[in-house]
């Protein structure tokens, strides 16, 4: 059964995701041979508002490069996906490209959001359902990594039509990558199910490196700040001044790199353990892979989809897929 409704949604599930506790993930993260720190964890309220600031970089072209090929190409998604689809979003993010889309899509048949920060999900929600009313808009809390039930579409639906923009899935490993499409799979029963994805593309490694450091430090302001809420919400005591960002594209491994490089030897202090920096020693807090086209398609067919339709725009920076569901 829905959990009680919030305003303007016709339907909020809350399946309780398990949150894992930053704490904890801090203290195994840097008790690791290589220190890590959860890439998730960027976004609390001031990482989520300095993540803007990155969207809006001039080196920064993922996010204004896919939302340009969905206003480019998305008569033509539409005309592809057929009318009454029920769009599923994994993430919903700002919903900007999620507008863009339903506004092209011949009389969709209800729009779900999947997210597991509460809030923010109903918010995002209530924003979209104000803005079309005659849409049904549903809202599930939840870990989209995990297996869960999708509740029921509407029985008219035509098509169940997955969302996942914004090239998120290169935070996975290939392998992990292949998993999440495999259990998305078995999420998106229903009439025709589709899949569509925003995947940022192998390209020069000087357009990646300066995509994630930009020449203007808020990338490195991003990246820092898991420092800063570190010693916010766990009384670390990291010194800021102490630990610089890096980013690099690993041509081996197909990925963006970041990193924080301590600047010199020191200990931290957490949560009553202390844990020793050697100098130029690194905390590794993100992975953004890159593919070729049909590098990615491989994968998707590995996965048990059938790669139908790919969008690139005309630099050749990102890349729009849609797959069906084999079989």
């Amino acid at each position: 059964m829905p959990d009680a409704i919030p305003e303007r949604l016709a339907a909020f599930h809350d399946l309780e995701p398990a949150l894992e506790d930053f704490g904890d993930a801090v203290i195994a993260g840097l008790s690791r041979a290589q220190k890590t720190l959860p890439c998730k964890f960027f976004y609390d309220e001031a990482g989520s508002k300095i993540f803007e600031a990155i969207c809006e970089l001039p080196e920064y072209y993922p996010t204004r490069t896919e939302t340009a090929l969905m206003e480019a190409k998305a008569a033509e998604m539409a005309s592809l996906f057929g009318p009454a689809c029920h769009v599923v979003e994994f993430g919903s993010g700002s919903s900007v490209k999620i507008r863009i889309l339903l506004d092209a899509l011949e009389a969709p048949a209800a729009y779900t959001a999947l997210d597991i920060s509460r809030d923010h999900l109903i918010g995002s929600c209530q924003a979209v359902a104000t803005d079309y009313p005659d849409l049904p808009v549903n809202a599930v809390c939840v870990d989209f990594t995990q297996p869960f039930d999708l509740p029921d579409g509407p029985e008219y639906a035509r098509r169940t039509l997955g969302f996942f923009p914004g090239s998120s899935i290169g935070n996975f490993t290939r392998p992990e990558a292949a998993e999440f499409l495999r259990s998305a799979k078995r999420i998106l029963t229903g009439a025709q199910p589709g899949f569509l994805i925003g995947v940022d593309l192998r390209k020069d490694a000087a357009i990646l490196n300066a995509a994630y450091d930009d020449a203007a430090g808020v990338t490195a302001e991003f990246n820092l700040n898991l420092l800063v809420r570190a010693n916010r919400e766990l009384g670390a005591d990291f010194d800021l001044d102490g630990f610089r960002h890096h980013a690099f594209y690993n041509e081996d491994e197909g990925r963006i790199e970041m990193h924080l490089i301590s600047t010199r030897a020191q200990d931290v202090s957490i949560g009553g353990q202390t844990f020793h920096f050697g100098a130029d020693e690194t905390i590794h807090t993100e992975n953004s892979y890159k593919y070729a086209p049909e590098e990615f398609a491989d994968i998707a067919r590995q996965a048990g989809y059938t790669p139908e339709k790919l969008w690139i725009d005309e630099n050749s920076l990102f890349s729009i897929h849609y797959l069906t569901v084999s079989g």
